[in-house]
């Protein structure tokens, strides 16, 4: 993926109304007007955000007699996926080197604090049941 459409990809998906644009894109296509009907906002402000998601290739507008439907076009998103699957790779390997250590410093407390109780003096009651 080249780097200016990844970089485009996450501004665009930095904004939350841009994302649900993206949520309700991939219900089906729609409109401006139609985009615009859950926020608070003036479609202008829609076409805008519409624009920035068009320019990271995230939506195409189509030509349908008087409308202009929105379509989503998932396949940037993919790409990003792809990227960040490389870091999620990472991540998983160092959570399982801690695991791994953890797992080994338990052992160690627990075979040193049997060493240490063994090495304790025993005081028998005098009633001699022991400790």
């Amino acid at each position: 993926m080249a780097v200016e459409l990844l970089d485009a990809t996450f501004a665009a998906l930095a904004h939350p109304t841009r994302r649900a644009i993206l949520a309700r894109l991939a219900l089906s296509e729609a409109t401006v007007t139609e985009l615009a009907e859950p926020f608070e906002m003036s479609q202008p402000a829609i076409s805008k955000h519409l624009r920035v998601l068009e320019r990271a290739g995230l939506v195409t507008r189509g030509r349908d007699a008087q409308r202009r439907p929105c379509r989503l076009e998932a396949r940037p998103l993919r790409e990003a996926t792809a990227w960040l699957a490389d870091y999620r790779d990472y991540w998983a390997e160092s959570y399982q080197r801690l695991d791994a250590l953890l797992g080994e410093l338990q052992t160690r407390e627990r075979a040193d604090t049997t060493v240490e109780q063994a090495a304790e003096p025993r005081h028998d009651r005098p009633d001699g049941t022991g400790r």
